[in-house]
C-alpha cells in the first residue's frame, strides 16, 4: 500500500510537472498545478484502491493518473482571449 500511494503521488506529480512546461500560458502558478497533480494521483489511488480492492498494482496507478490528468485539465484556461461583439452593431 505504501508503493502505491508513492507510485500514485510521483506519477502525479510528473503528469503535472508535464503539463506544466508544456502549457504554462495557460495554468495558473507552477505550485498550485504541482499541489494538485499529487492530490490528484493520491485521490485516485485511493479511489481505485478502494473500489477494485487488492487487484494489483497497475490498475490503480492507471485510476491515479486518470484522475490527475481530470485534475490538472481543471485548471487549464482558454487558449485565446474571447471576443465579445454585440448582434446590434
Amino acid at each position: 500500500m505504501f508503493l502505491e500511494a508513492l507510485g500514485s503521488a510521483i506519477l502525479g506529480l510528473a503528469l503535472a510537472w508535464a503539463a506544466a512546461y508544456r502549457l504554462p500560458h495557460r495554468l495558473p502558478a507552477r505550485r498550485l498545478v504541482l499541489g494538485t497533480g499529487i492530490a490528484g494521483g493520491l485521490f485516485g489511488a485511493f479511489l481505485t484502491h478502494t473500489t477494485l480492492e487488492s487487484v494489483g498494482f497497475l490498475p490503480v496507478m492507471l485510476g491515479a493518473v486518470a484522475v490527475s490528468a481530470a485534475s490538472v485539465s481543471l485548471l487549464l484556461r482558454p487558449a485565446g482571449r474571447l471576443s465579445r461583439h454585440s448582434a446590434t452593431v
